[in-house]
């Protein structure tokens, strides 16, 4: 993050003349640039700006609507709650392409194909956004973003409309991050235990171009008809500014994925159960440890279905087997005088158990296939705890009659 900080202080230095109006002639190139996705969280889906190359002026800049700091104060609560604003950076190209060089990531150029009064007319609403009240915007993953603002403010400079010729393919939004973060890692099972029901509608074209490389891909055929009846392509030529032969994988040890996990502790559990029913007992740590993580689980999305204002956390069927009230039974396990109301209260979670069987069988929802296991033991513990007690206290009403 040094250099990201080392690029923002350069730029407010050498551009401090360019907020007052950037002077460009007709030969002037707009280009959208896209960067393939890199090793950090935060650059997993890659990244889109806007460059400007005036040879004649001596202009060679990017606009960058992906500008944050992480020492922005209570920066991850902010992310977590959805407020995190970004900012509109500008600064030399010559700053910009090495620092995606150094983290190995693809930069492609595409030219757009604008008229002289279309180039006049997308600068000044770049220079209007980069004023200093104008600059800040509120980031949403999915609906305002750095490749949904470039793609916006070019479509506005157009004397026109665009015909996306090639449509993106047909998918969710889970489906389009699970092409991003890999079908069986932690980030991926992270983002299926936030994200709700929202996730899983299938995007319209616009809605896809969340994603740099998506935008990038349909700009490739889209045509501009004009006013005057005019058809000529939106992208002039394309160009690779940064050249890179590498592959994204997502090398996991088996030993260390979520669905081996997973699976580990469910028949580490099962053995438990089988256990603890040859002894007529009931391990109450292990229960203790089970529901103090499924219920700090159940607080985060608990928290971020109803305090967040990130859209697709919405209505998340997770909550039936992630429950926030399972840290107090943690606790009320080792209270006997407890054990009458939690007898009741394991009735209504095994219900909500039940249910999130039920909605993963039936995919309400896109479950991570790594809850299903651990949904699974939940059931087998609840049961085994129900019945158990259930036992101790028919045997305690029987005592006390007598």
């Amino acid at each position: 993050m040094k250099k990201v900080f080392l690029i923002i202080t350069i730029s407010l230095f050498f551009f401090k003349g360019y907020t007052q109006q950037i002077s460009i002639s007709d030969s002037a190139i707009i280009s959208l640039i896209t960067c393939s996705p890199g090793d950090e969280v935060y650059s997993i889906f890659g990244h889109t700006a806007i460059r400007v190359n005036d040879s004649t002026n001596g202009i060679d800049v990017v606009f960058n609507y992906g500008m944050f700091s992480f020492e922005t104060e209570n920066f991850y609560y902010k992310f977590i709650k959805g407020e995190t604003d970004y900012e509109l950076g500008m600064y030399n190209t010559s700053l910009f392409l090495p620092e995606y060089a150094a983290r190995n990531s693809m930069v492609w150029e595409q030219v757009l194909n604008l008229t002289p009064i279309e180039k006049r007319r997308f600068i000044n609403s770049l220079e209007n956004n980069y004023r200093p009240e104008n600059r800040i915007y509120r980031y949403n993953f999915a609906f305002d973003n750095c490749s949904t603002r470039a793609r916006d403010k070019i479509m506005s400079a157009l004397f026109g409309f665009v015909n996306f010729q090639t449509a993106a393919d047909t998918r969710t939004f889970r489906q389009w991050i699970g092409i991003y973060t890999g079908n069986d890692t932690w980030l991926k099972f992270g983002i299926d235990l936030i994200f709700g029901l929202e996730s899983d509608k299938t995007t319209t074209s616009n809605e896809s171009m969340f994603l740099p490389e998506v935008l990038m891909s349909v700009f490739q055929t889209a045509r501009i008809s004009s006013i005057n009846d005019e058809n000529r392509k939106l992208v002039k030529e394309t160009n690779v500014l940064v050249n890179t032969n590498k592959e994204r994988n997502f090398i996991t040890p088996w030993y260390a994925k979520p669905i081996t996990l997973s699976f580990i502790l469910f028949f580490i559990g099962v053995i438990i159960t089988l256990w603890d029913k040859k002894r007529n007992r009931h391990l109450k740590s292990f229960d203790t440890g089970l529901n103090i993580l499924t219920g700090l689980g159940g607080i985060l999305i608990f928290y971020m279905m109803f305090f967040s204002s990130h859209p697709l956390v919405k209505y998340n069927l997770n909550l039936l087997w992630l429950n926030p009230l399972n840290l107090v039974v943690a606790i009320l396990l080792w209270i006997r005088p407890m054990r009458v109301y939690l007898f009741a209260y394991q009735f209504l979670n095994i219900a909500l158990l039940v249910g999130a069987l039920f909605a993963f069988a039936l995919s309400a929802q896109a479950f991570n296939m790594a809850a299903y296991p651990i949904i699974v033991l939940q059931l087998i513990r609840s049961t085994g705890w129900f019945a158990y007690t259930k036992k101790r206290l028919f045997k305690h009403k029987e005592k006390m009659k007598r």
